[in-house]
């Protein structure tokens, strides 16, 4: 790949995004897809962006949001990076990471953080490598309503 453009997520992407996703192993829809995207796709501090192809292929997408709670000052995190199989190692994610974090400073963060599960060996020396650091190990719980 010679050159990737990142841009905002558009509604035309989104079937790609959901092939992504279900790539990562979060299977979605594109009505899934943009059942949540919707709803953010206005939101100032939200950012949905993906990694487009000199051809056009959307090679992978980011979302980055603010974090605020009351034990720490508030923070970006990246909720979701997926670079397609085909597509890595060629600069799509480093991209995706470095525009995140153009967005985060220009919302006034001081810290990006990301969350990566134990399985995601790949991902645990993709992080480091564009300055990321391990800070936790945590368990994450969930209840449905």
């Amino acid at each position: 790949m010679n050159s990737i453009t990142i841009r905002d997520m558009k509604p035309g992407d989104l079937e790609a995004v959901a092939a992504l996703s279900a790539e990562l192993g979060y299977p979605s829809s594109r009505e899934d897809i943009a059942r949540r995207f919707d709803p953010m796709r206005s939101r100032t501090d939200h950012a949905m962006m993906v990694a487009v192809t000199p051809e056009g292929s959307v090679a992978g997408w980011i979302q980055v949001h603010p974090v605020h709670t009351l034990e720490s000052d508030p923070y970006a995190e990246i909720g979701g990076l997926v670079v397609g199989e085909r597509f890595r190692r060629h600069g799509a994610g480093r991209a995706l990471v470095a525009e995140a974090e153009r967005r985060a400073r220009e919302q006034g963060f001081a810290l990006i953080r990301v969350r990566s599960n134990v399985v995601r060996s790949e991902a645990h020396r993709f992080y480091p490598g564009v300055g990321f650091e391990l800070v936790k190990t945590q368990h994450t719980y969930g209840k449905a309503l």
